[in-house]
């Protein structure tokens, strides 16, 4: 009896000194702040139902995994309201920032403003926030006016010499659409000065709402206003294919000419097909990473570019047979 206490005291010890090892952290064995989450980086977007934004999103979410930080991504679908709901749940959480594009640029500005006061920075991407007062920390986009100028180029290449008139489907909420709009009508207006023949002149300007059914619906009503449309110019993507199907529908795709902007997949496709002429394409993937650089930069008191514009490229029928994502 008296070997058998002996035996169950030494196993007892025995347990306490594993135990005491196996708690004593290591530089070997301590993962616990390698896996620990920093904070949380919000993500609200114009619409997730647009793939671009998905892109961005996609960027976001892997890029702030590797500095730590998970993503919260919502869709308001293009609905300030729901944006600005989504906003205050982003407050109420205590995001470490918020990463915006603006479904109304001055219509979300009490929103970003309410962020500013709780002390969240608030960034935007892609798409500015125009709202006084409103303290934006940093913004990443594409130079939409240089990119609305490579429209401009393209649809005097694809009109040539005889010129012709265009609609062009906007998107006035957003300030990106309203800048490439006015870089189109700069080389446009360069174009038309001191010509009596072969102008191009812009005889409807509607609300193609950066969507395939406002796009189409703007387009169907401008063709039967206007007999005599030779091309439209159209903000986004998904508003040029809507333009495309009205355009197809009336039997005048042999006619009319469509100069998109982004460069989605659908939008390439449709350029390799012939649908779309050409398209002054976004960098989605870069500005997704570059912004979430900038507020790990921003977190550090580092400091960083406030307004990083990054250059679209023209992208036609020749690139897109070269391009190997395309069937």
């Amino acid at each position: 009896m008296k070997r058998i206490t002996q035996l169950l005291g030494i196993a007892a010890l025995s347990l306490t000194f594993v135990g005491c090892s196996s708690n004593t952290d290591t530089p070997e064995n301590s993962g616990t702040s390698s896996t620990e989450k920093k904070g949380v980086i919000a993500y609200s977007p114009l619409t997730l139902s647009n793939p671009f934004f998905k892109v961005i999103g996609d960027n976001i979410k892997a890029e702030a995994e590797k500095h730590g930080y998970e993503t919260l991504m919502v869709d308001p679908d293009m609905d300030v309201k729901k944006q600005s709901d989504q906003m205050d749940d982003f407050i109420s959480q205590g995001v470490t920032a918020i990463i915006l594009v603006p479904c109304d640029r001055l219509s979300i500005g009490p929103s970003v403003k309410a962020a500013n006061k709780k002390g969240i920075p608030v960034f935007t991407v892609d798409a500015k926030c125009a709202a006084e007062g409103a303290d934006i920390a940093g913004h990443v986009g594409t130079d939409n006016f240089q990119g609305g100028k490579l429209a401009g180029e393209a649809m005097i290449k694809a009109l040539g010499e005889n010129g012709g008139e265009v609609l062009i489907l906007d998107f006035k909420k957003a300030n990106s659409c309203v800048l490439r709009v006015n870089g189109f009508k700069e080389v446009i207006n360069a174009h038309n000065a001191g010509r009596t023949a072969g102008k191009i002149e812009i005889v409807a300007e509607l609300d193609g709402n950066g969507a395939r059914t406002e796009g189409y619906k703007s387009t169907a009503d401008a063709l039967q206003a206007h007999d005599n449309l030779a091309a439209v110019f159209a903000i986004n993507d998904p508003s040029a294919l809507g333009a495309y199907t009205a355009i197809e529908e009336a039997k005048r795709q042999d006619q009319i000419k469509i100069i998109g902007f982004d460069g989605q997949l659908d939008g390439k496709q449709a350029i390799k097909d012939g649908k779309i002429f050409a398209d002054p394409i976004q960098h989605p993937d870069r500005m997704g990473q570059q912004i979430v650089k900038n507020i790990i930069k921003y977190q550090a008191g580092e400091q960083f570019e406030k307004e990083t514009l990054i250059p679209a490229t023209l992208y036609d029928k020749a690139a897109a047979d070269e391009d190997p994502e395309l069937k």
